[in-house]
């Protein structure tokens, strides 16, 4: 993850800790909070006192810890705080503190920094899977939601207990994406984006096959970039080593054709579609079904064309918003506005291949009937959010 572009000033989370096991995952919060750019204050009910010191949270922040109503003389800890934030986060949030927020109470500093706020507040649950399912906290989340506050999680997985089940609290790495999630416009809400990312894998037989050096990376930044802005996100993925954005729906395949039947089932839904995948252009017209077993002869294969995913899409009666990727070594603007027009694409995304595949940054330009649009080089995410914004105004100009 890397810094928040775009922002006059730094955004401030108060991050609210209370008395679970899940309190150790705070401190990690913490540190990826600070790395996005956000300046982070803590507040800690007594209980979270004993499961993480407040030491740790004021060395990993470097902001005072918060802990009573009484560290300001006037003892109005509670409006000061919750007026300087930007958002607030509990994390972990037991069943108790759930409880509370849902019934109003002030008790404590953290709950009436809660009541006092006039900011966002997100909430991670965590807690044992009885707690999770019990009824009262049931009504209590659900009243949660009803109130405008945003529930992140929980996840399904071991306990602290022994148990495993629905209750275990989301990630830091999950929450902090989610928190940088919750700054960013909803341009997209409401929309339908359909997309593909990744490599395809065309078998030669039972073992070998033809791919590319896709790592699928900028692909699924834009899944997560899009899921931000509020879009709802199905990202048919080839074969890649990444975790799928919370909130997307992934659809795995391997080769072009399957990756070619997914997107045509669901393309008649889609609002928008992004064909980010690197996809074969060939595939083995007769792949064996066992080993082909090696020999001193020379080995020919015949190569078949796949069909043209991209180009299908954008030709359909009532077609989504398309949005096309081009990938060159040499002669980009050139090319990629040669397959833009001969695809009739609204927006094709351009950027050289030698400077992408594997890299965590990447350089793009953005070809339209306006001409080009270059991207400064950026880490992947801030490319794809940057990107995703573009899309956005594109498509609300193109259905005005």
């Amino acid at each position: 993850m890397r810094g928040i572009m775009g922002q006059a000033r730094r955004k401030r989370i108060l991050l609210g800790i209370t008395g679970g096991i899940a309190a150790y995952k705070a401190a990690e919060l913490v540190r990826l909070l600070v790395k996005q750019g956000f300046e982070v204050q803590v507040a800690m009910t007594e209980a979270a006192t004993q499961f993480i010191t407040p030491t740790t949270m004021q060395a990993l922040s470097g902001q005072p810890v918060l802990l009573n109503q009484w560290q300001d003389e006037a003892g109005m800890t509670h409006i000061h705080s919750s007026r300087a934030a930007d958002a607030i986060v509990i994390a972990p949030a037991t069943a108790d503190f759930i409880a509370k927020l849902a019934h109003g109470m002030a008790d404590d500093l953290l709950s009436a920094l809660c009541l006092a706020r006039d900011c966002p507040l997100l909430v991670a649950p965590a807690m044992n899977k009885q707690m999770w399912s019990n009824p009262a906290t049931q009504r209590n989340v659900q009243q949660l939601a009803a109130d405008g506050i945003a529930v992140l999680g929980p996840a399904c997985g071991s306990q602290a207990c022994g148990e495993e089940g629905m209750g275990r609290m989301l990630e830091p790495a999950e929450l902090a994406d989610e928190i940088v999630a919750s700054f960013q416009p909803k341009l997209l809400t409401g929309i339908k984006l359909l997309m593909t990312a990744g490599p395809t894998y065309e078998a030669i037989d039972a073992v070998r096959g033809i791919t590319n050096r896709s790592s699928g990376k900028m692909g699924y930044a834009i899944a997560q970039a899009a899921r931000e802005m509020g879009a709802q996100v199905t990202l048919v993925s080839g074969p890649v080593a990444l975790t799928t954005p919370v909130g997307v729906e992934r659809i795995s395949v391997n080769s072009a054709q399957e990756m070619y039947d997914a997107v045509n089932r669901r393309a008649g839904d889609a609002d928008i579609f992004i064909g980010v995948a690197a996809v074969a252009d060939y595939r083995v017209a007769h792949p064996a079904e066992q080993k082909i077993k090696k020999s001193a002869a020379p080995m020919t294969l015949e190569l078949v064309a796949n069909p043209d995913i991209l180009a299908d899409i954008a030709s359909l009666p009532n077609p989504p918003f398309c949005v096309g990727f081009a990938a060159e070594s040499e002669r980009l603007a050139e090319y990629a506005e040669q397959k833009r027009r001969a695809k009739k694409l609204p927006l094709l995304v351009g950027n050289l291949a030698q400077q992408a595949i594997g890299s965590d940054d990447n350089e793009l330009i953005l070809f339209d009937d306006n001409g080009n649009h270059p991207l400064p080089r950026a880490d992947k995410l801030t490319l794809a959010r940057l990107l995703m914004q573009h899309i956005a105004q594109r498509y609300k100009g193109a259905k005005l």
